[in-house]
């Protein structure tokens, strides 16, 4: 545990790269502005600010979790919440190979961001019913009042919605005509 148990919490992060780097070679670290795994160049991105906290190197132990997953997209929101809870998965295991803890109860505060965001896309704009994404992965369909809206697809975004009303004729308007 001497990863975390050392009083210059910058240190510890210096001794993690380095291990990180030394356990999976195939990946690049690369400091960056924020934490983040890019498919496209193979490298984990990592914050490297002076101030350094626990939820700094959980969030350099998730995004390398991203990369030895092989995640690269998604395709229905749903995925993404998937994805995020496999790379803190692999993140436990890593840490618990470093001899590191991640507190369960920040991992959830990651997940509940993700779930709020869907929750969020998932909300009918007319009637406010929770809705399902259709299968074309771009629009959701209420299924009670039949709005249709697309959703932006930037999981960065505020769920901001594209509104086409899709005329449909009742169920029940249909049972009553056939009763007369």
């Amino acid at each position: 545990m001497a990863v975390m148990t050392s009083p210059n919490r910058l240190l510890a992060m210096e001794q993690l790269l380095s291990k990180l780097k030394e356990t999976f070679p195939q990946l690049r670290f690369s400091p960056g502005s924020t934490f983040l795994w890019s498919p496209e160049t193979n490298e984990v991105f990592y914050d490297e600010r002076k101030t350094v906290n626990n939820k700094r190197i959980w969030s350099l132990l998730h995004e390398t979790g991203h990369a030895l997953l092989g995640h690269k997209s998604y395709q229905a929101d749903i995925e993404l919440l998937k994805l995020e809870v496999a790379a803190w998965q692999k993140a436990q295991e890593i840490a618990s190979d470093f001899g590191i803890k991640i507190d369960e109860e920040h991992i959830q505060d990651c997940l509940d961001t993700y779930r709020d965001w869907l929750h969020a896309r998932s909300i009918c704009p007319t009637c406010t019913t929770r809705c399902l994404q259709q299968s074309d992965m771009h629009h959701y369909r209420c299924h009670n009042c039949h709005t249709t809206w697309k959703v932006t697809p930037s999981r960065f975004a505020r769920a901001y919605r594209s509104v086409k009303q899709t005329p449909q004729t009742s169920a029940l308007l249909h049972a009553n005509e056939l009763s007369l």
